[in-house]
Formats: C-alpha cells, sequence, structure tokens
C-alpha cells in the first residue's frame, strides 16, 4: 500500500530556498551508481543510480516500501549495499561505519526523533557538536586552560545553531518538553551542529501543522544558504514541491522518474505509482 502524498497546490518556493539554486554545472556531491540493496529474498532497492549536485535540494519521494530510507540507510552506513558504489566528493563510502562516514560531512536525521529527551536544548546541541572538540583526552584529565577556551567557542557554535534554527529561547529547556515541530527542529539542530556538507532529512515535517511546515521550507533556505547541501525524504508533497531543484520518485525499489518539480508532477509514471488522479485534479 502506498502513503498518500498531500494534494494541497504546491506552494511558491519559501524565501530562500529556489533564490540560491545550483549552477547547472555544478559539481557532483553525491554519487549513488547501481545502487542494490537485498534482505535475504527480498530486493528493497535495485539497481539505483542518481546524482545531488553541490548547493542542490533533491528530494526522493515515493510510496512506503519504495527503498528511500534504505538507500538513506546505505548511504550513511547504517545498512551495508549487496552491490553497488556509493561516492561523496571523490570518497567510496561503502563499507565504512556511520561515523566515519560522518567525519566526511555527510550526517542525516531519522524518521523517529532521536534526541536527549533529559538533557536541555542547548545540551542537546553540544553532544552534536562533539565531532569539533579539538582537545585531547590528557588536557582535559589535567584541566588545562585550553578546556575553558574550548568549551566557549563550543557554547558560542551551540548557540549559533540554536538561532539558525530558531530555538535559541528555548535553550534551558529539557528536550521532552518541547511540542513536537520543535522537537524535530532539535533533531536538525543536532545534525547540523556537526557540520555537515551534506544533510539527509528522513521525513523532517512527519507529524508538522501546516504553519510549522512552512517554517521548515523557509529554514532548508537558510541551511542551504550556508552551502549545504540536501537530500530529502518527505511525503508532504506541497514542501517537497516548493523546496526542491530535483526530484527523484522510487517504486518498488526502482527510480521510475529523475526530473525538476514541474516535470516530476506530470509524470505518468509518478501519478501512477505515488501522487495520483486526485493530486492532479488538484493542480487543476
Amino acid at each position: 500500500m502506498r502513503a498518500a502524498a498531500s494534494t494541497s497546490t504546491p506552494a511558491a518556493p519559501a524565501p530562500g530556498a529556489a533564490s540560491v539554486a545550483p549552477a547547472a554545472d555544478a559539481p557532483v556531491a553525491l554519487a549513488v551508481t547501481g545502487l542494490s540493496i537485498r534482505f535475504g529474498g527480498l530486493t528493497a532497492v535495485q539497481d539505483m543510480t542518481f546524482e545531488v549536485r553541490e548547493g542542490e535540494v533533491l528530494s526522493l519521494i515515493g510510496p512506503n516500501g519504495a527503498g528511500k530510507t534504505s538507500a538513506f540507510n546505505a548511504i550513511t552506513g547504517y545498512l551495508q549495499a549487496s552491490s553497488g558504489e556509493i561516492v561523496y566528493r571523490g570518497v567510496s563510502l561503502r563499507g565504512l561505519k556511520p561515523n566515519q562516514i560522518a567525519s566526511h560531512g555527510v550526517v542525516r536525521t531519522f524518521q523517529k526523533t532521536s534526541v536527549f529527551g533529559g538533557l536541555t536544548v542547548l545540551e542537546n546541541v553540544l553532544v552534536g557538536l562533539h565531532r569539533r572538540a579539538r582537545q585531547h583526552p590528557l588536557a582535559i584529565m589535567l584541566g588545562l586552560p585550553s578546556i575553558r577556551r574550548d568549551e566557549v567557542r563550543l557554547r558560542e557554535a551551540a548557540w549559533e545553531v540554536l538561532r539558525l534554527i530558531g530555538l535559541e529561547t528555548r535553550a534551558g529547556e529539557t528536550a521532552v518538553s518541547l511540542p513536537y515541530g520543535e522537537l524535530r527542529l532539535l533533531e536538525v539542530a543536532v545534525a547540523l551542529a556537526a557540520e555537515p556538507t551534506l544533510l539527509l532529512l528522513d521525513e523532517p515535517a512527519a507529524g508538522m501543522n501546516p504553519a510549522e511546515t512552512g517554517a521548515f521550507m523557509a529554514l532548508l533556505g537558510r541551511i542551504r544558504a550556508r552551502g549545504v547541501t540536501v537530500l530529502l525524504v518527505e511525503h508532504d508533497m506541497k514542501m517537497v514541491m516548493g523546496v526542491s531543484d530535483r526530484i527523484v520518485c522510487l517504486n518498488q525499489g526502482r527510480i521510475i522518474a529523475d526530473g525538476p518539480p514541474a516535470a516530476i508532477q506530470r509524470d505518468p509514471q509518478v501519478i501512477r505509482a505515488y501522487l495520483g488522479e486526485r493530486y492532479v485534479r488538484a493542480q487543476g
């Protein structure tokens, strides 16, 4: 059974979302070639090939079970591909562990929020900043002055992320006390704290109301303006059509369409497999 896609009219791009679209000749950041993922006799992804260019927002769409999250898991090292190649900025990611992949700037969020509920908002972001820490364990044990300087630097970086996300007024509150929409934003803040150059967002707008989704679209514009490339999995078609430079549609583990939003929403295969005739009628 496929998930129902949003049938609302596609929004105009959020402020800043499309105004910094990458040039057509921008270099390839991520190249996925012939990717296949199998679980025993079940094939989740079959011969998937696509590219993400530097500075691009590319969305993966398709029915539930189409292979979107499996592809995310393979790219970020949470799942080993059966075959194919995954290359980011000239470095093969196949066989690397998630922390090693993150060290190359490839960072992700998850469908289910994965923050520390008992920590404050600021503390969660500080956890995400661990890759930026410069101190040797011995210096920490000895309590050298450089430790204090590093702590000040990391706190300043955490506040910068919170201001970007719009959660600075929540810094002292525990994560578990946040409403759902802000909890999703906090997860993005933790990911941004790791200084990604490629940010993978897995259904970030799931459960958000229209106002929260609109604010998140604007946030994506601010994120890409900082030079971050974005790979997005999302079912909200209003958001997808409003923020994406390009869309790849999957069905039953295979790519059935790859192109700009205007072409994707008219593609007969995409309409049959995912969008549905109701979506087409809604567009007038």
